[in-house]
């Protein structure tokens, strides 16, 4: 569904992604991670062609990228990103049909069918209260879950999350975590950025590591997620454990 290969960017003299390479399978969630600066956004923003990548290739769905129109970008792929405040105070079920462009044409404009899916995107998320209040007085939490609720009404084969869970209180957090493990079981693809390795661990098929040079390790979960990276990650402030059947990443030291 996704494949990156010898990807390289850098702002100016300063390289972010060096040889950057590595592959998401339909139905796959996999995580992007790694501490603040390893290049996990920029990455996203490369394979979003938000950013003009130096040199490699980025093939979405049997799609170059670099040939592709912004048209038929926004049919291959959906975005949140971390945070987002419009300046005009839409509503949120107008924010959430937002998602539906790239599938209107003609005279017609939107249909029932597309108010439908941006409903039931509203429904899947239990904010359906949300749908007549104004998205710029929303919580920043509310706001995430909103524009979750627009990238699923965007109807893509690929999900691309930054930080999808980064404003919410933990039980939201499981419940987002848990409904994108339910959409890749559709064959959708999320690639989502984490800075939570619990998160990564928990719910995650595959994960890259980045450093801010370029990829660390990658592999499945069980693979990649071990003691000795996260140490080198977190320099040996952490360590894992398991409780009821469930492996959790817990600081040392504490008693």
């Amino acid at each position: 569904m996704l494949q990156v290969h010898n990807l390289h960017f850098g702002y100016g003299k300063t390289p972010i992604l060096n040889g950057v390479s590595f592959e998401a399978a339909p139905g796959q969630l996999l995580g992007l991670f790694g501490p603040n600066g390893s290049g996990k956004t920029t990455l996203f923003k490369c394979c979003l062609k938000f950013l003009k990548y130096n040199s490699g290739m980025v093939i979405m769905d049997d799609m170059d990228i670099q040939k592709a129109s912004v048209a038929q970008m926004a049919r291959h792929a959906a975005y949140v990103p971390q945070e987002h405040k419009p300046p005009f105070p839409y509503l949120v079920r107008e924010v959430v049909l937002m998602g539906r462009t790239p599938h209107l044409g003609g005279i017609f404009g939107i249909s029932k069918r597309d108010k439908a899916i941006a409903l039931e995107a509203l429904h899947m998320l239990d904010i359906r209260n949300l749908a007549d209040r104004a998205y710029n007085r929303l919580s920043g939490g509310q706001r995430q879950m909103v524009l979750i609720a627009r990238a699923i009404a965007q109807e893509t084969k690929l999900l691309f999350l930054d930080e999808p869970t980064s404003a919410l209180d933990f039980s939201n957090q499981i419940r987002i975590w848990k409904m994108l493990r339910r959409i890749t079981a559709q064959g959708i693809t999320v690639i989502a950025c984490s800075h939570d390795p619990n998160h990564v661990i928990w719910f995650c098929h595959k994960v890259v590591v980045l450093d801010g040079k370029g990829i660390v390790i990658q592999g499945t979960t069980d693979e990649v997620m071990t003691e000795k990276v996260l140490n080198g990650i977190y320099h040996e402030i952490c360590t894992t454990k398991e409780v009821d059947g469930i492996r959790m990443v817990v600081p040392r030291g504490i008693t």
